[in-house]
């Protein structure tokens, strides 16, 4: 009988300690060009945060906040308009905290049950800190590279392997990541289904780099 018990107080020692690790461990996510953020997501809208609800569901609950949606910019065929935005409460299952009346956010996130839902992997951002190519990029030039495929390069040397590759090199940068890259270029599909980096500062002609010198 107590070696039974040794046994079951050991599981129960065992299972608390895991479960503590998982509790603890830290939200980790793959860096993202907004592009990849842009064409991955259900949703893309710009709106301001108006309140927030703590729904009792799940070890930590669910954050809801109540959204004033000001502009769509993908996810039509989803939802025509969006009044609630979900999330993990916890930042360490990637929950996402909002400030309430404050900013304009651009958000994005996936439909799920009809719910929208983001979190910290997502490409959530005050519209204000956004670069202009960023903006530009949400209106219509990121959905002209959905086809593209941004190619993350975290040490050299690395190269492009298909024509429809855009090398990202924002990690060699020592100013790290959000890099050039990520605040001022799209990867675009040109003549032939091949993608290259797009500034679009200019006329297309001129600002039109080769895929691997950005």
């Amino acid at each position: 009988m107590q070696s039974l018990c040794h046994q079951l107080f050991s599981l129960l020692f065992v299972f608390g300690s895991l479960q503590i690790h998982q509790l603890t461990e830290a939200c980790s996510c793959a860096l993202s060009h907004p592009q990849d953020a842009y064409c991955n997501s259900d949703i893309v809208i710009r709106a301001k945060v108006v309140g927030k609800k703590l729904l009792k569901d799940g070890p930590f609950g669910t954050m809801r906040y109540t959204v004033k949606q000001m502009k769509m910019y993908k996810g039509f065929n989803k939802m025509q308009h969006i009044q609630h935005i979900y999330t993990d409460a916890s930042e360490s299952l990637c929950g996402v905290k909002f400030d309430i009346n404050k900013y304009q956010y651009l958000i994005t996130g996936r439909v799920y049950d009809g719910k929208v839902y983001t979190g910290l992997c997502n490409f959530n951002q005050p519209w204000d800190r956004l670069s202009l190519a960023q903006k530009k990029g949400i209106n219509h030039r990121y959905q002209l590279g959905c086809n593209c495929r941004i190619k993350p390069c975290h040490y050299l040397p690395c190269f492009v392997t298909s024509k429809n590759e855009c090398l990202w090199t924002d990690m060699l940068s020592h100013f790290g990541y959000p890099g050039y890259q990520s605040r001022h270029y799209a990867c675009v599909q040109q003549k032939e289904g091949y993608c290259s980096w797009y500034r679009g500062m200019a006329g297309r002609d001129k600002t039109t780099i080769n895929a691997t010198d950005p």
